[in-house]
């Protein structure tokens, strides 16, 4: 059993305005918390990994593949592994990631 306290998590800042916190994670399945910033892009990109985006606050603009949607506070979407993406935060937003398998880059954090 992988159990974590909301007190407990490490919060990591990869890119200026975006934070991190690894949350319960095993070998295939890993739930991440992102806060952005107002104003943030992150970089177009593609993993592996399956991933599916609850929206917690705020609202964030997302391109996935050829298309384009505003995802707000409530939505929630699925990005399929291999598929280029990229998140822009219309405003301070925090989202809750699933990512399966797990993400080892994100689980090198932790050591």
């Amino acid at each position: 059993m992988n159990f974590v306290k909301n007190q407990e998590p490490q919060t990591f800042t990869p890119e200026p305005g975006m934070r991190r916190q690894v949350l319960a994670n095993t070998d295939q399945l890993m739930l991440v918390r992102h806060f952005f910033d107002a104003d943030w892009v992150g970089a177009r990109h593609s993993h592996p990994h399956h991933q599916l985006v609850y929206v917690v606050r705020g609202a964030i603009r997302v391109e996935v593949g050829d298309k384009t949607f505003d995802a707000h506070a409530g939505d929630s979407f699925i990005v399929d592994g291999g598929v280029e993406h990229q998140a822009r935060a219309l405003e301070q937003s925090e989202v809750l990631d699933v990512f399966t398998p797990t993400r080892e880059d994100y689980r090198e954090l932790l050591k």
